[in-house]
């Protein structure tokens, strides 16, 4: 019974998370926001989830590639993200009105 309740919070707080990540992609202006919206709670509903599906199977031998997969996506989406803001950058897909510091301008004094 609690491991039911502790299950289902987790898949709940997993896929809210994922809702508002896919709101933010929808309603964020330009690549870098939606980007970050895309990854920060993304990953974390991805480990929340399965986490959730790891409790329940606890004693299978797929806890251990559902670690894998945890362990792969925490490696694997902040590199593509950072890649992603880099090709933004570079190709000038964002708004230059919403960057108040801008530490890649290569004319910087610092």
């Amino acid at each position: 019974m609690i491991i039911d309740i502790i299950v289902a919070t987790l898949l709940l707080a997993g896929c809210g998370l994922a809702l508002i990540a896919a709101i933010g992609v929808v309603r964020f202006p330009d690549t870098l926001t939606r980007m970050h919206a895309a990854t920060k709670p993304q990953i974390l509903s991805v480990i929340l989830v399965l986490s959730a599906a790891g409790i329940r199977l606890w004693g299978s031998v797929d806890v251990g590639m559902l670690f894998l997969a945890i362990l792969f996506a925490g490696l694997t989406v902040p590199v593509v993200a950072h890649r992603v803001g880099r090709l933004a950058y570079r190709e000038q897909l964002y708004r230059k009105d919403l960057i108040t510091i801008d530490q890649m301008e290569p004319n910087r004094d610092d």
